[in-house]
């Protein structure tokens, strides 16, 4: 009986440690500061990341079955220009090429996930596993490590396999955990002699919210007010499962970790001295981080998401919230099942209260929470519509996760930005200042104390873009996509964060300035290769704009010349 007892004790003494430490964060205290010169702890690992759909290409080859993102790219209209991952960088075929790229970036490791199509064609490990696709994975894994890479597998980025999708309706439907489950098994049991880091789910915020409620991400679904929940609510089951699957069945051998990878923008309020904003901005990143984090952490949902969605149901005449619930056994299983937090971090936005209405047809996600997203028009905007360069809410991110979940190990999994302009820019000055800002706000964030481990820049390679195609572009190396061979070539922030990881930080001023003015010296030579598109284009606008200009003058100045002679005979 002592034992049981004394783990008890413990356990409360535990549980009241993180409810307090859920109250520390200072929602006033915003210390912006100036930039901070110093270098990151011993062993701080750097990183680049991808993902399968994104870069792999070979969409149909080698026994690889249909994903979600396979069928919903080929509908018309879904994706900018109709682009497709059909082939991308065509990854798949160039596993040396890329290795290469990162051995020459210095990378310690390299974040990638595993297509679940490719190794269960079906989704169902009954049915077949495909060797050819495990082939490939073996190739990539062996590659790194010659390399002494270390790599970080994601187990789902968002390409399910399609007959899940059809026959139950994917992550809308419970079955999903076991099949999810038996996949997670099959990559332990073939890959996890040489993998250390596993990583469940990538930004299952995305799969929910674009995929099941606003529609603008396969599978394409709009179940207003009900799928995003119900899909999270699977999701976190399935995540947990995993754990417990590794830890029982594989860690005691294999010695790995197994985490989740959380997107999560940072909300701030935007007038630090009204109760209701600082409410509406820790609203904001609940319904967003603490979605996820807090049932991994804490084993339920946050008390405020409760409270929301459920009066919220309520006022609509339903019996019960549309916000999911966890038995008593579920949250003690779900509890705890985090050896790592990834953090997926790009932008910041200003919240402020703002009450939304009630009625059952006007539900959503994004009604529920009752607050509105504001950003600064002095915020830079390298022109994605969504993504502000706001370093600052790096920081305060990193130490809001630090006191809400009792200070976990971290790995950033992803952060990067993106353009978008005629893209043959290889001098991406503006990269390599969000590059630099970014990581000098972690390193602060380090020095608050953050138990932060490592950093992934997102992304390697120029890829793929959900539904924005190839028309924003997130790599440290430039891809031609329009040439079959995809060739690569280094974007000036390849020079620059090379730098940041051989010094492991930011030794002094001088040395960091001379960084910057050396990259963007040798991409200027180097964009030479690139500089015949905005060349043809500007003569498309000659041709299209300026000819028909001077054709319409010349025109007109032959009827007033005639006229002028007309007049003169008269």
């Amino acid at each position: 009986m002592m034992p049981r007892c004394a783990f008890s004790v413990c356990h409360v003494f535990m549980l009241v440690l993180c409810l307090s430490a859920a109250e520390d964060f200072d929602w006033t205290k915003n210390d912006h500061g100036s930039f901070y010169y110093g270098t990151f702890p011993a062993g701080f690992s750097w990183g680049a990341g991808s993902s399968a759909y994104q870069t792999e290409g070979a969409w149909d080859k080698d026994g690889k079955g249909l994903s979600i993102w396979d069928v919903f790219s080929h509908k018309k209209g879904k994706i900018q220009q109709n682009d497709t991952g059909d082939s991308s960088c065509e990854g798949y075929y160039r596993v040396k090429d890329d290795v290469s790229l990162m051995k020459e970036l210095k990378l310690n490791h390299y974040r990638f996930s595993i297509s679940w199509p490719r190794l269960i064609p079906t989704g169902i490990k009954s049915d077949h596993i495909n060797e050819k696709g495990i082939q490939y994975y073996d190739e990539l894994i062996d590659h790194l490590l010659e390399n002494k890479i270390t790599p970080i597998v994601t187990l789902y980025h968002w390409d399910l396999p399609q007959v899940l999708q059809e026959k139950y309706g994917g992550w809308q439907n419970i079955s999903m955990v076991n099949h999810f489950n038996e996949f997670a098994n099959l990559c332990f049991e073939r890959f996890g002699n040489r993998i250390k880091y596993w990583i469940t789910f990538n930004n299952p915020w995305s799969v929910a919210v674009e995929g099941y409620e606003t529609g603008e991400h396969a599978p394409g679904l709009k179940l207003r007010g009900t799928g995003a929940y119900r899909a999270a609510h699977h999701i976190i089951k399935a995540h947990s499962k995993v754990w417990h699957t590794y830890d029982t069945q594989w860690r005691g051998k294999q010695k790995g970790l197994v985490g989740i990878s959380l997107s999560g923008d940072w909300g701030e309020p935007v007038d630090i001295s009204n109760q209701k904003d600082i409410e509406a901005a820790e609203r904001y990143v609940q319904f967003y981080l603490g979605w996820f984090a807090t049932p991994v952490f804490h084993g339920d949902y946050p008390q405020v998401m409760k409270d929301f969605i459920g009066r919220k149901s309520v006022q609509q005449g339903l019996g019960t919230s549309r916000l999911p619930s966890f038995s008593p056994q579920e949250k003690s299983y779900i509890k705890g099942t985090c050896d790592f937090l990834g953090i997926g971090h790009f932008t910041t936005r200003y919240i402020t209260q703002k009450n939304n209405p009630s009625s059952r047809s006007s539900s959503s996600y994004f009604a529920d929470r009752d607050l509105a997203e504001l950003v600064d028009p002095r915020w830079p905007d390298p022109g994605s519509e969504w993504l502000y360069s706001v370093p600052w809410g790096f920081r305060r991110l990193l130490n809001f996760v630090k006191t809400q979940y009792g200070n976990p190990m971290i790995y950033v999994t992803e952060n990067g930005v993106s353009e978008k302009m005629l893209c043959t820019e290889l001098c991406d000055d503006w990269r390599i200042q969000y590059y630099k800002d970014y990581i000098n706000e972690m390193l602060k964030a380090i020095k608050d104390g953050v138990n932060v481990k490592g950093y992934t820049a997102w992304s390697l390679l120029d890829k793929f873009e959900w539904d924005e195609g190839y028309s924003e572009r997130f790599g440290l190396y430039y891809v031609d996509f329009r040439n079959k061979n995809k060739p690569r070539y280094p974007k000036a922030s390849v020079q620059f964060y090379k730098r940041v990881i051989t010094s492991n930080g930011f030794p002094n001023q001088r040395e960091v300035e001379n960084w910057r003015r050396k990259a963007i010296e040798t991409c200027s030579s180097s964009n030479q290769l690139l500089a015949a598109d905005p060349l043809t284009s500007h003569m498309e606008m000659v041709t299209e704009i300026v000819v028909p200009t001077v054709c319409t003058l010349s025109i007109l100045l032959s009827a007033i010349f005639l006229m002028f002679l007309l007049r003169r005979r008269n």
